[in-house]
């Protein structure tokens, strides 16, 4: 899948799932149990035990369901490893310019972390294909539309404290897709290995982000 489609598979999911030092033997139950639920990115933080080793093994088993990447990589060199693994995007909750210039280089989504509108405008600039808002959560909705004013030319996607009762008003504010953590891999549904109920809460998600969708669509159309 070229990279445009693998964009465009990100943004019409809206739900890019976040999983921390997850215990390695486990990702598998959850990668396919947000596959199941409509979610279209799973990414697996860089300080995670064997992170290159998943991601490579999530790729061979789920990349036809999943786009799976690399988070939290502050480094060149956590990117230059998790791309040799197969990392479809590389995610960092700050803006390094080397970091998004190697990860273009290699033909991987590049979604770099930014606050301030300064910020944004040069991520953009730099040549990231979406602005990772963080932390969307203590920022809110209202901070996305007041971006979107005059930077609704660039594609955003707020995450950290994202939950269901706010990922509807981020997509209404302009968001393009949000990044999700413990609201919807519930790490006691994990340990309790409830994989269903991971299943469940990611199908409540995109059927959140499916209704402000349709919302914006409405509210579009009216005169």
């Amino acid at each position: 899948m070229d990279k445009d489609r693998q964009i465009e598979q990100l943004i019409t999911s809206g739900l890019v799932a976040v999983i921390r030092r997850p215990a390695p033997e486990r990702v598998e139950h959850i990668a396919a149990a947000l596959a199941d639920g409509g979610v279209g990115a799973l990414e697996i933080t860089a300080d995670s035990p064997e992170v290159y080793r998943l991601i490579a093994d999530m790729k061979a088993k789920y990349g036809d369901r999943l786009l799976v990447g690399a988070g939290t990589v502050l480094k060149l060199a956590q990117a230059e490893q998790a791309i040799a693994a197969g990392a479809d995007f590389i995610f960092s909750p700050n803006l390094n310019e080397a970091i998004v210039e190697l990860t273009l280089q290699h033909g991987r989504i590049s979604i770099p972390g930014v606050m301030t509108p300064t910020e944004v405008v040069r991520g953009h600039e730099a040549g990231a294909d979406l602005l990772k808002v963080f932390p969307g959560g203590s920022l809110g909705a209202s901070y996305i539309k007041e971006l979107q004013g005059p930077l609704g030319h660039i594609q955003m996607m707020p995450t950290g404290g994202v939950t269901l009762a706010n990922a509807g008003a981020f997509i209404a504010a302009g968001a393009v897709a949000v990044g999700l953590g413990s609201a919807l891999v519930d790490r006691e549904a994990v340990e309790q290995e409830d994989y269903g109920k991971i299943t469940e809460t990611a199908r409540q998600f995109a059927e959140e982000v499916r209704k402000a969708r349709m919302n914006n669509t409405k509210g579009a159309k009216k005169p």
